[in-house]
């Protein structure tokens, strides 16, 4: 996928996946991927336009780092021009291309690959018994992660009757939430082919069908019309089955997976417990208590790499508006995306100068001062989204790290 590029793409890449399916295989100690992107844009011969490369179609983007994964960028086709956050507050970086405009007949290649290192995983022991309430949760939070921009549609009147007619007069939001759930997995059906763009929700609403992401950004539009803060969280799994090749867009875009699956989930501030994943296609297994939905979601397993937030941006809108430009102009993409897990793992950072002096020349010794500090803001799946940048980014040799992004728990507390 275009990593940072094409917010459509994620959601092309989001793998229909059934947690009944899927192992358990819960272990002690770190596990190490690679993971590696290959995207070409294309200018057929026969093509009319001239594909004018923007600073989105440049710019990739690198995992979020906290104390469940570490995730370094290794190497790349070509070198770094800049670093940054998007408006979700999820870190990028520019590479800088050997040309900006693709003329008829012309084709430009980039390859991108990460070290990631997972640790494992555990949430909080919750219950609805000891539930905060709404009232609990703080304002700060609420004005943050409760409105309406990007595809959250808040003021949807048939969407508020729905959210008040569930909540009733429940104040706790674990009951709260726990009835989104059960009312989703109820009446939203997992569409038997993949969505080429997503759905805003009131969309998914009214057709009763909707996969991972348009499931979650549903529930998160519920949360956030009953002042509950929540966000869309987007990460890849390791899947040493997957091996599959589609095409997309009429045609325009072919995706090709190895080893790899997209994914997205909710993640909901819940008070006592904080920010808390909530999945609602990938459950280990199952949702007939809905509370797996949170204990059991593909997060927890360490072959689950989170890797972007989407806290405001409308990457559906953007999703859309990229379908229309690739057909339009006729234009071409192919992406190769594998994940191989590394056998025999070492605890040891890979260091390569060349990128320190890269990164070191640009942002970092700014961010560094800024160590600190973490991000108010908060899922590939990857894309022209727009999100809004966070307090604090630190860049180490290897990697952009953002700083305990609001995801962010303690693996030692059971």
């Amino acid at each position: 996928m275009r990593w940072a590029a094409a917010p459509l793409l994620i959601l092309l890449l989001l793998t229909p996946i059934l947690g009944a399916n899927v192992a358990v295989n819960r272990v002690t100690e770190e596990r190490v991927f690679i993971i590696q992107s290959k995207i070409t844009y294309i200018n057929p011969m026969n093509g009319t336009r001239i594909w004018n490369l923007t600073l989105e179609d440049r710019t990739i983007g690198m995992f979020m780092n906290n104390t469940w994964q570490t995730v370094y960028l290794l190497n790349h086709t070509y070198p770094l021009e800049s670093i940054g956050t998007d408006s979700d507050g999820n870190p990028t970086a520019t590479l800088k291309f050997p040309t900006l405009t693709l003329r008829p007949g012309e084709n430009l290649s980039f390859t991108v690959a990460y070290q990631a290192i997972s640790r494992p995983r555990q949430l909080p022991r919750i219950s609805e018994e000891e539930s905060l309430t709404v009232e609990d949760i703080p304002k700060s939070l609420r004005e943050a992660y409760c409105g309406g921009e990007g595809p959250w549609l808040v003021d949807d009147p048939t969407l508020k009757e729905l959210a008040y007619e569930l909540k009733g007069n429940e104040t706790r939001v674990l009951t709260i939430v726990k009835r989104f759930i059960l009312w989703i997995d109820e009446n939203i059906q997992y569409p038997l082919m993949a969505h080429e763009v997503p759905q805003y929700p009131n969309e998914t609403y009214a057709r009763r069908v909707g996969d991972c992401d348009d499931k979650a950004i549903l529930l998160i539009t519920l949360c956030r019309i009953c002042g509950i803060p929540a966000y869309l969280q987007i990460g890849c799994i390791y899947l040493p089955q997957e091996d599959s090749r589609r095409t997309h867009w009429s045609g325009h875009v072919t995706v090709t997976l190895r080893r790899i699956g997209w994914h997205g989930w909710a993640v909901v501030y819940i008070p006592p417990w904080g920010w808390l994943p909530v999945d609602l296609t990938f459950v280990l297994g199952g949702l007939f208590n809905p509370l797996n939905a949170i204990r059991m979601g593909a997060v927890t397993l360490q072959r689950t790499i989170q890797y972007m937030n989407i806290t405001r941006s409308d990457y559906v809108a953007s999703s859309r508006r990229d379908r229309e430009f690739i057909i339009s102009n006729g234009f071409y993409m192919i992406v190769q995306d594998e994940m191989t897990e590394v056998e025999g793992w070492e605890p040891t950072a890979p260091v390569k100068p060349s990128i320190v002096e890269e990164l070191w020349g640009i942002w970092v010794r700014w961010i560094a001062i800024a160590v600190g500090v973490s991000a108010a803001a908060v899922l590939a799946a990857a894309l022209y989204i727009r999100r809004r940048g966070p307090e604090s980014l630190q860049a180490p040799a290897e990697s952009l790290i953002n700083v305990a992004p609001p995801f962010h728990i303690n693996p030692t507390k059971a």
